[in-house]
């Protein structure tokens, strides 16, 4: 069976990770195709919080092959870090495969990102300072060091030397700095080398197998589309590409394995960092939703901006990506209120009306929303786990965003809880049906 991609679709923390834990369970790999560890991915489980940062959701199924694929950039610490906490909790990590071909954040990443941010000042982008974009940035100029340089004393050393050179001006501040000393890098690499030495593969490969056999393959992105280097709200953006198309790029597959495209939205948006967010909410109101929807970073613990659902974003979103499906997360965060507003318009600078996602940045920053308000709903929906259970309000606005991206709901979150969701049966059936087929004997 082809494979299915799983993508955020706003700006990133959509709950991406509850729905692609939930998919794996008649999946035969989960596959991490793009980012590093500025993201993360939050799972509740019979009450129990994991935070993942590199590791694929599927990690909590026992014996299921997960991928961290070649377009993924890898902080060795971060992950061996993270390697041991799941085993300390004992999570089987066994079945973990690392491309050998991903690339690897280095100390000096970590610095200049840093600098890089600090020097900015005002006009700061808001990264996360773990040093992915000077990674990509090296990458894209043939100066990156991979997985595999891990495991070859002499390579390693070679490439640190070749990478740092051009460098030199902008770490002379560091200079004094023993993480920059080459000695005690290559040494501390190539012990990342022996810790994870078993699980370094040739992960395309291991990806056409499975396909080939008609094996249910998940492609997990990181972020959201909004923030896709390409296609967002440049320059605040993540450094890859958080879209569809990226899953065949980062995971050594080609298009055909795709068959379908599932988008991820919060039943509102947020957004981390800086950058244009029309419909945000800067009022109580906003602060409210911020906490009840618990709105701070997995990895960082910064609070998200937060505002109205954006739905010319959203519609940008789908046609990016080619949706087939949308996953509604975190509806019960919009219980009790009297109104919901969604953002179906933008109004610029001049009076000018959009109801597509302009293309010129000026616009968007100077946008503010064209609102459409529904009614509300007073009902807890955490028991909800059919559409019929909801209050009508809250499936007439499931029914309105469905109808104005012109992409069917297949799923809708109404807790935090892994079981505290409704499969609609639109029209995703097919897909459940297929992997529930793949399964049996």
């Amino acid at each position: 069976m082809p494979g299915i991609v799983i993508v955020g679709a706003q700006w990133g923390d959509e709950g991406k990770g509850k729905v692609t834990d939930l998919l794996a369970e008649q999946a035969d790999a989960v596959v991490r195709f793009q980012g590093g560890n500025n993201a993360g991915h939050t799972i509740v489980r019979d009450g129990v919080q994991w935070k993942l940062h590199l590791m694929p959701s599927g990690i909590l199924h026992p014996g299921k092959l997960c991928v961290i694929g070649n377009g993924v950039v890898i902080d060795p610490r971060v992950l061996a870090d993270e390697l041991e906490a799941l085993k300390a909790r004992r999570v089987d990590v066994s079945a973990l495969r690392i491309s050998a071909n991903a690339h690897l954040i280095m100390p000096y990443h970590l610095l200049l990102d840093s600098a890089g941010e600090a020097k900015l000042g005002k006009l700061q982008i808001g990264t996360t300072q773990r040093g992915i974009g000077p990674c990509y940035a090296d990458k894209a100029a043939r100066l990156g060091i991979r997985v595999q340089d891990l495991l070859d004393e002499k390579i390693l050393k070679k490439k640190i030397v070749a990478a740092m050179e051009p460098k030199r001006l902008s770490l002379r501040p560091y200079e004094r700095n023993p993480a920059l000393d080459l000695r005690t890098m290559t040494e501390e690499y190539l012990t990342y080398g022996h810790r994870l030495e078993r699980h370094i593969a040739d992960t395309a490969r291991l990806l056409w197998e499975l396909l080939d056999a008609g094996s249910l393959v998940l492609f997990e992105g990181a972020q959201g589309a909004m923030l896709d280097i390409d296609h967002g709200t440049y320059p605040f953006v993540t450094s890859s590409n958080p879209v569809a198309g990226a899953a065949c790029v980062g995971a050594g597959v080609g298009p055909k394995a795709i068959a379908e495209v599932w988008g991820v939205a919060k039943a509102y948006t947020t957004r981390v960092g800086a950058g244009p967010f029309p419909s945000e909410l800067h009022d109580a109101l906003g602060e409210a939703l911020r906490h009840r929807g618990g709105e701070f970073g997995t990895t960082t613990g910064r609070p998200r901006r937060v505002g109205w659902l954006d739905l010319v974003a959203l519609r940008y979103a789908a046609r990016l990506n080619t949706l087939s499906a949308l996953a509604i997360t975190k509806l019960d965060v919009l219980c009790g209120l009297d109104s919901i507003a969604l953002c179906t318009g933008y109004r610029g600078a001049e009076e000018a009306e959009f109801s597509e996602f302009p293309y010129h940045q000026t616009v968007l920053h100077h946008a503010s929303p064209e609102l459409t308000e529904l009614p509300g709903w007073q009902e807890d929906i955490g028991e909800c786990r059919s559409l019929a259970d909801l209050p009508p309000a809250a499936r007439d606005y499931l029914d309105f965003i469905a109808n104005a991206v012109g992409v069917p709901v297949a799923l809708v979150g109404v807790g935090p809880a892994r079981d505290q969701v409704i499969w609609t049966g639109e029209p995703r059936d097919s897909l459940l049906l297929a992997g529930a087929q793949h399964a049996a004997p």
